[in-house]
């Protein structure tokens, strides 16, 4: 969840370290550092609490002039957010070194340092690393050998970058459950933990595997697989942009990103779709082939790729009559599970590096699935290079961490593969049709959704000195409930929690009163009856309801109950459209609440840590 830039060229490097940390701030912000070795072969380090800003700040008033470096951002595992805990960490002013992950042994490893003299001056499970390389560099003349010893004796995830005094122009790196990949210059070569950090000085690429570690000089790579043999990792030219640029005329990026749903999902469904079907190709090659044999589908994700999910379970098993199992990756991992027969194990991650998600695919390959297929945003992320299948959802840079176009092409993507799957399976022409015809419908339909900000705007006041909220949904609604609520917590910081409607006399109700809102998702459905059988239980106990319905579902305002009325829409696409309102929603309240909108306390972008 941390972001990681080194450097080695002929030219000075901070400037490029620092702006390689700006673009993977989104990653961690807790505090970040850097480190370069200068022309006297010392190292620098300069390290700061807070954003990057606080770290260039201090480098302005301090340069550090050097031509190799490695810089971090952090978000804290172990210990506080303190500069002592920055990255990077040295030892006896020789070794520096970043670091993503964690290290399960630390604990054993730093008492085993400690026997040895060595004098730790932070809590992270980092610095054993910086330690343990200094001890193995004292019994190998190589940089590259001493680190490959090291790391062996190293449990968990690590991506890490090293430098050395004693060779001030070499960068080793090493990979294990962390991504990393190289970018390749002329004269010069560099290391991130993400390609977006590196876009503004090279496009050519090497992404390192499992288990290799790398030996970078200006002119020279050299790459190493788990058995520590000479290996080639393939040179790629990336055609990715890094999309953010600026705010714009919004606030904050998560504005803008909800503003850019309705182009971010014309661009998911560009060129994917015929007249009346879905496109297998756009699922990869092989897609047909391994589609007309599925019999199961098992959906593993975290956080709000975890609800598109649970959507996607909901429409598979109504549209194209295909079973559908759906777990939290962190769960799936470390339980013994069935595997269906010819079932298709299904990824989405945004980032395509969240670690429990990428660790549920990488056991899949050993418990028999007929195949697997992940959605995500990033062509060169980890799980789109290991998965037999892919699908990318073209959402763009997503910067604000509360995930919100990414989320809603993550569900574009889902209801084509109901398609693609549901055609072997027997769905009729008329119903791939009408599916079909309802995505090409869905950008527009995004665009009256986002109409609403002004009218959303009014209602976030109420929520101003609020600790406790409730949403409510049916269906395949329900999971969207839980996203509102999810949104509304990470950024406001508001207590939320979602039911499913026809759960609330079965415990939620004893919450309900004038201090707590509830907020219900109400599409005109099959289940908009029950749904307003439920809204009376809650305005019979005094709660005040938000109430966001379809235009012909006949709710209307009073003293108890605030109505917002959506667009009509067909109801496959409704859980799409019902979430922009939430995303709204808990953007406003934040705003009122003086919370910091893009990047929330606690929390990252991309959670590449168990």
């Amino acid at each position: 969840m941390c972001g990681i830039v080194g450097a080695t060229s002929e030219r000075r490097v901070s400037g490029i370290l620092l702006e390689g940390l700006k673009r993977l701030e989104y990653r961690g912000y807790d505090s970040a550092g850097l480190a370069v070795i200068d022309d006297q072969n010392q190292l620098q380090s300069i390290k700061r609490t807070g954003k990057v800003q606080e770290l260039a700040d201090a480098v302005g008033k301090e340069p550090l002039d050097a031509t190799i470096g490695i810089a971090h951002t952090r978000w804290a595992t172990h210990g506080g957010v303190t500069e002592n805990n920055a990255h990077p960490h040295i030892s006896d002013g020789q070794i520096a070194v970043v670091h993503n992950g964690i290290i399960e042994n630390h604990e054993s490893l730093r008492e085993k340092l400690k026997a040895l003299g060595y004098d730790f001056q932070s809590q992270t499970d980092t610095e054993v690393i910086a330690h343990l390389i200094h001890h193995e560099r004292k019994q190998h003349s190589d940089l590259c050998d001493a680190v490959k010893a090291a790391v062996k004796q190293l449990d968990g995830a690590y991506g890490t970058v090293v430098m050395d005094t004693q060779e001030p122009q070499r960068l080793v790196v090493a990979r294990s459950g962390s991504p990393l990949v190289i970018g390749v210059g002329i004269g010069e070569n560099f290391v991130a933990s993400d390609q977006l950090a590196l876009l503004p000085v090279t496009r050519q690429f090497i992404y390192l595997e499992e288990g290799d570690v790398a030996d970078i000089n200006r002119t020279d790579i050299a790459i190493y697989d788990h058995n520590g043999d000479a290996v080639e990792r393939e040179l790629v030219e990336s055609t990715s942009q890094y999309d953010a640029g600026g705010k714009g005329e919004y606030r904050h990026f998560m504005l803008k990103e909800i503003h850019e749903q309705p182009i971010a999902v014309r661009n998911t469904l560009e060129g994917r779709l015929t007249l009346d079907s879905v496109r297998d190709e756009a699922f990869g090659e092989k897609a047909a082939e391994l589609f007309r044999e599925i019999e199961h589908v098992q959906i593993v994700a975290c956080g709000t790729s975890y609800h598109a999910g649970m959507v996607a379970r909901y429409w598979l098993e109504a549209l194209a009559d295909i079973p559908c199992s759906i777990e939290i990756a962190s769960e799936f991992r470390y339980r013994k599970s069935f595997v269906n027969r010819n079932s298709l194990l299904v990824t989405i991650s945004q980032s395509g590096e969240t670690a429990d998600t990428l660790a549920a695919l990488r056991l899949s390959k050993e418990l028999g699935y007929k195949g697997s297929l992940t959605i995500c945003n990033v062509e060169s992320s980890s799980m789109v290079r290991e998965s037999d299948l892919a699908f990318l959802t073209r959402a763009g840079t997503e910067i604000g961490v509360a995930s919100t176009k990414a989320f809603t092409t993550q569900l574009t993507g889902l209801l084509m593969l109901v398609v693609a799957l549901g055609k072997y399976r027997g769905m009729s022409e008329d119903s791939q049709k009408r599916i079909v015809t309802a995505l090409k419908s869905l950008p527009a339909r995004l665009e009256e959704a986002v109409a609403l900000s002004d009218d959303i705007e009014a209602l976030a006041p109420d929520f101003a000195n609020k600790e406790h909220s409730l949403f409510l949904g049916r269906g395949n609604q329900y999971p969207i409930a839980m996203e509102g609520a999810l949104k509304l917590k990470e950024i406001s910081y508001i207590h939320a929690e979602a039911y499913a409607a026809g759960e609330l006399k079965h415990g939620p109700l004893a919450l309900i009163d004038e201090s707590m809102p509830v907020i219900v998702v109400a599409p005109n459905n099959e289940l908009l009856e029950k749904l307003k059988s439920n809204v009376e239980e809650v305005r019979a106990r005094g709660g005040l309801m938000y109430v966001f319905a379809d235009k012909q579902a006949r709710f209307a305002s009073d003293d108890t109950m605030n109505v917002l009325n959506v667009c009509h829409c067909d109801e496959l696409i409704a859980p799409i459209v019902y979430t922009v309102p939430l995303q709204l929603l808990s953007y406003f309240v934040a705003i009122i609440k003086g919370t910091d909108v893009d990047q929330p306390r606690n929390l990252a972008k991309s959670v590449t840590v168990e």
